[in-house]
């Protein structure tokens, strides 16, 4: 990948359901893959139980609480705080802030960052998406698309 490539790939701004998801550090950046990107999230926003399998998840809080269920255990993370959801186990999360929380997620091969491109919408000042267009994060589990992630349960109550 070119400097001109990694720099425009860089702070990419992508819709992904309703979170905006802003690429940091894209995988394309250096020989390990490592990506990090900076999701800000709704109030109640969740995911499905999990298994990550194209590598582990470290999730650092920015702003606001999530709560998180990693490998059996249930707990909140609040500002300052790091999550490892480690490949191989069952997680999920869930945003409890009453605004929103922000938090990023490094994430090492690209996989995440690929899906996460693949099912955005970008992020352009003149055009709020509807929400159907925004509705990936339906589609996130269920679509070919996602070959790195299997679904194991339901999304925390």
């Amino acid at each position: 990948m070119s400097d001109q490539t990694r720099a425009e790939n860089a702070n990419q701004i992508l819709w992904f359901g309703d979170n905006l998801m802003t690429i940091r550090v894209p995988a394309g950046a250096g020989d390990d893959q490592i990506s990090v990107i900076e999701c800000r999230m709704p109030q109640g926003e969740t995911t499905p139980l999990h298994i990550t399998l194209s590598g582990d998840e470290v999730i650092h809080m920015l702003e606001g609480t999530m709560q998180f269920f990693v490998a059996g255990k249930d707990f909140p993370a609040h500002v300052g705080q790091t999550v490892m959801a480690p490949k191989g186990l069952p997680h999920d999360f869930r945003i409890e802030s009453t605004d929103a929380a922000t938090c990023l997620i490094v994430t090492q091969s690209g996989a995440f960052e690929q899906m996460v491109r693949q099912m955005s919408l970008p992020v352009r000042a003149d055009v709020l998406p509807s929400r159907g267009e925004r509705d990936a994060t339906r589609r996130f589990f269920d679509s070919s698309v996602q070959r790195n992630i299997e679904v194991v349960g339901a999304p925390l109550p």
